[in-house]
């Protein structure tokens, strides 16, 4: 008998799809239909493979106005902010418009009589393992440039998010691509540990938690499959004294507690420089008092349930312990009558008269609660930002650019953002350091670690 996955959903506790695991001889078949299809889509022309990537992507965005109930359905952002075509399609369509350039051979012309190359060549079959919270977009910053690159992929997506794997396999079956090319499979942990560690998958993508990374590593040992791994994170806001103090409060009450605080880099600490302290603290917590928690199939909300319960736990637990230990909160949860414990609604939180000896500075939450510290300058302001076992992102808000990059050449992240918080730029590397993981994603650097370089050395004949 096999297992079934279940998709519970938030919004009512329901069932709202379940699946059985994909069985191993079709697994197995899945992976013999990747490695058969691989050599042929890489020796396609690239125009031929990005037009059919381009085309997938077109298919899905037509699914969209059906796609956005059910993300509410499976993981609870609100239908108001109409799902995520918007970063799916500027991702997609830079990294298509970077592929030739980055996919070109690198020349070396200064030696006669030599033709010298350095080739990037597809690693073969990709997996990738995605998570919940971005289903869609964390998902195509992988797949496209894999895609793009001459790769073909293996997806398997988070249970929570299993109708995503199916809508982009629709998507990608619409736009014509040949079998084995793109896959989507339903496995359990141990089907997965299984596959990763039986050598037969060349490269792994995973996002998730620090604990999915290290079991992940674990399963791939021995294999020398290559692993793109974004973890943890909590990622730091500093206001400087010169800052905007307004345009500050706006940026950061975003970055905190959109989609309900469940971004891998959504801003989980601030900063403040004391000339400002009171006016931030009250600003974010003034912002956070404005949200309508509810039902995020209601237009009316403008904040969902977490996704699973136990991470609203988490996240209660964290503030209980904060003020336990000294901490205040500054939102009343009264305010909020969908605000009940045990459920996956939660009241947004803002605290002050925080320390790093509470969790809820140090260690990840993932929901909707900020902590705000006061700090008297920069040194003081950079040892509380780099106090953390993750490093994905950090914002400074401040006038002056020169003292954001002094600042973000001695940050120990991924990226520095000066006056924004919580995007990605697909032109830019994403990436993490610490806890955070290892690999490279988006920009040239994406499709770097999607591919292995091979060596040209050519001697023109003398005879």
């Amino acid at each position: 008998m096999s297992d079934t996955i279940k998709l519970i959903s938030p919004v009512d506790g329901s069932v709202y799809a379940e699946r059985p695991a994909t069985s191993d001889a079709a697994l197995s078949a899945a992976v013999e239909a990747a490695r058969t299809a691989q050599a042929d889509w890489a020796a396609r022309p690239l125009a031929e493979r990005c037009a059919a990537v381009a085309a997938a992507i077109d298919a899905l965005e037509a699914m969209n106005d059906e796609i956005v109930p059910e993300l509410a359905w499976q993981m609870g952002r609100p239908v108001r902010y109409g799902g995520e075509m918007g970063g799916t399609r500027e991702r997609t369509d830079y990294m298509l418009k970077i592929a030739e350039g980055a996919l070109a051979p690198r020349r070396h012309t200064d030696r006669p009589g030599f033709t010298r190359h350095v080739k990037p060549e597809p690693l073969g079959i990709v997996m990738v393992i995605a998570p919940w919270n971005y289903p869609f977009m964390t998902a195509i910053n992988t797949v496209v440039p894999a895609l793009a690159a001459g790769n073909v992929v293996i997806l398997k997506h988070a249970a929570q998010t299993l109708l995503v794997g199916e809508r982009l396999d629709q998507a990608f079956k619409a736009a014509g691509l040949p079998k084995g090319v793109f896959q989507n499979v339903v496995l359990t942990h141990g089907q997965t540990e299984k596959l990763l560690g039986s050598g037969r998958i060349d490269h792994i993508n995973f996002t998730g938690s620090v604990a999915g990374g290290r079991a992940i590593e674990r399963a791939a040992a021995g294999t020398f499959a290559s692993l793109g791994l974004e973890l943890g994170g909590k990622d730091p806001g500093y206001v400087r004294e010169d800052a905007d103090v307004a345009a500050a409060i706006e940026g950061l009450a975003d970055g905190a507690f959109f989609n309900s605080g469940q971004c891998c880099c959504g801003i989980e600490r601030v900063y403040v420089h004391e000339k400002h302290f009171d006016a931030v603290a009250e600003g974010l917590a003034e912002i956070a008092r404005g949200f309508t928690l509810g039902n995020p199939l209601d237009q009316a909300t403008t904040l969902g349930p977490m996704a699973q319960a136990r991470f609203a736990a988490h996240v209660r637990e964290q503030t209980e312990e904060a003020l336990r230990k000294g901490a205040r909160a500054l939102v009343d949860p009264a305010g909020f009558p969908a605000n009940e414990p045990g459920t996956p609604y939660l009241a947004p939180q803002v605290l002050v008269d925080v320390d790093h000896q509470m969790s809820v500075m140090r260690e990840e939450s993932f929901g909707p609660v900020v902590g705000v510290m006061k700090v008297r300058d920069d040194e003081e302001a950079l040892a509380l930002m780099n106090d953390s076992p993750y490093g994905l992102t950090a914002s400074i808000w401040t006038a002056d650019e020169a003292a954001a990059i002094a600042l973000g050449d001695r940050l120990e992240t991924g990226t520095v953002f000066m006056n924004r918080c919580d995007y990605l730029d697909p032109a830019l590397v994403w990436t993490g350091v610490k806890e955070t993981g290892k690999g490279a994603g988006l920009s040239e650097f994406g499709y770097y670690a999607l591919t292995r370089p091979k060596s040209y050395h050519l001697r023109q004949s003398t005879g």
